[in-house]
C-alpha cells in the first residue's frame, strides 16, 4: 500500500503570505464583481437633481396655482387652508368681467407687435454685424446693454423719457414743431409707450440668437450665389432666411413666452392704466391677486393659468412644426 507523504512547505513565511494574498480575492473586489453598477441606476442618479428641481419649482407652483383657481380663497382661508371647492366658478367670473375683453385684446396686440418688431430689427442688426467690419464687436456689445440692465432701471428710464412735461421725447418733438404727447397718461398712447419700451429691451436677445445662427451658415453658399450673379437681397431671401428658419422658430417661441408674461415694464410705466388702456393678462392677474384691499386669489390665479395655457399651446404648435420639418 503506497503512502504519499506530503512535503512540508519550506518557503519563508513572507513568501507564503504573499502567495495567499495574490490567490485569495479581497472582499471589496468580490462584492464589486458580484454587484456591477447598473447603467439605469447611474442615469437615475444623474436625473435626480433635475427632477427634484422641476418638481419643487415648476410642478408644485403650477399645482398650487391650479388649486387656487378652483377654490374660493380669502385671506383667512388662504392662511388656514380651508377654502371651499368651487370648480370653474373663478374662470366664469373672469370671462364675465368687463376687463376681460380689453385685457385679451391688449395682450394680443402687445405680444404680436413686440414679436414682429423685435424679430425684424434683431434680424436686420444680425445681418448687419455679420459683415465683420471694424468696431463690429464693440457695437454688438453696446447693443447688449438694454438686455443686461435690470427691468426696473429700463422701465424707469423710459418713464422719464416719455414724461409729458419734462421728457426728452417731447422735448425733441417740440424742437421739430410737434406738440407734446401724453405718452403715459393718455388712453390712446399708453399701450404704444409700453410696446416701444419692450421692443427696445427685447431686440438684443433676438440679435444675439440670430447672429449665432448666421455663424453656422457656410460662407461657400454666399460665394457660390455671388458667382451666379445673385444680389444682396436674393442672397438673403434664398440663403439666409431659409437656413435661419429653425433658429427663427425657437427665437420667436422664446420671445412669445417672455412677452406674454411681461409685467415689470407695464406696471412701472403705466400700472395698466389709465382706465385699463394698457392692462394685459399679466398685470390684471396681479391686480386681482394683490392690487386690492380684498384680494381675489381665485380669479387672479385663473387669469395666470390662461397665460400658462396660451404658452403651452404655442409650445405644442412649435413641436408639431419641428416634427413635420424633421420628417420632410
Amino acid at each position: 500500500m503506497n503512502h504519499v507523504t506530503q512535503m512540508p512547505d519550506r518557503r519563508p513565511a513572507q513568501v507564503r503570505k504573499g502567495a495567499a494574498a495574490t490567490t485569495a480575492p479581497r472582499p471589496a473586489d468580490a462584492r464589486a464583481r458580484r454587484r456591477p453598477t447598473s447603467p439605469q441606476g447611474a442615469a437615475w442618479a444623474f436625473l435626480a437633481p433635475v427632477t427634484l428641481y422641476l418638481a419643487l419649482f415648476y410642478a408644485y407652483p403650477l399645482y398650487r396655482n391650479l388649486d387656487l383657481s378652483l377654490r374660493d380663497y380669502t385671506v383667512r382661508s388662504f392662511v388656514q387652508g380651508d377654502a371651499p371647492f368651487t370648480g370653474l366658478a373663478n374662470y366664469t367670473k373672469v370671462f364675465d368681467d368687463p376687463t376681460f375683453a380689453p385685457a385679451l385684446l391688449h395682450t394680443v396686440v402687445f405680444t404680436a407687435v413686440c414679436l414682429v418688431f423685435q424679430y425684424a430689427i434683431g434680424l436686420a442688426l444680425a445681418v448687419f454685424f455679420h459683415q465683420h467690419f471694424r468696431l463690429s464687436a464693440t457695437l454688438r456689445a453696446l447693443f447688449l446693454v438694454p438686455w443686461l440692465l435690470p427691468l426696473i432701471v429700463s422701465a424707469s428710464t423710459w418713464s422719464w423719457m416719455l414724461n409729458s412735461d419734462s421728457g426728452i421725447v417731447n422735448a425733441a418733438l417740440h424742437a421739430v414743431g410737434v406738440g407734446p404727447v401724453n405718452w403715459l397718461t393718455s388712453p390712446d398712447w399708453s399701450l404704444t409707450s409700453v410696446i416701444l419700451a419692450n421692443i427696445w429691451i427685447g431686440v438684443p436677445f433676438n440679435l444675439v440668437v440670430l447672429y449665432s445662427g448666421l455663424q453656422s451658415i457656410p460662407a461657400s453658399l454666399y460665394e457660390a450665389a455671388a458667382l451666379d450673379g445673385a444680389n444682396a437681397w436674393q442672397r438673403f431671401w434664398r440663403i439666409t432666411f431659409p437656413l435661419l428658419r429653425p433658429v427663427s422658430a425657437i427665437t420667436l417661441l422664446l420671445g412669445l413666452v417672455y412677452t406674454l408674461k411681461v409685467f415689470d415694464i407695464i406696471w412701472i410705466m403705466t400700472k395698466g392704466g389709465p382706465a385699463d388702456s394698457s392692462t394685459t393678462f399679466a398685470t390684471w392677474s396681479y391686480q386681482l391677486g394683490f392690487g386690492n384691499l380684498l384680494p381675489a386669489f381665485g380669479p387672479g390665479a385663473a387669469v395666470g393659468n390662461l397665460l400658462v395655457v396660451a404658452a403651452l399651446v404655442f409650445g405644442l404648435i412649435y413641436l408639431k412644426v419641428q416634427r413635420k420639418q424633421a420628417l420632410s
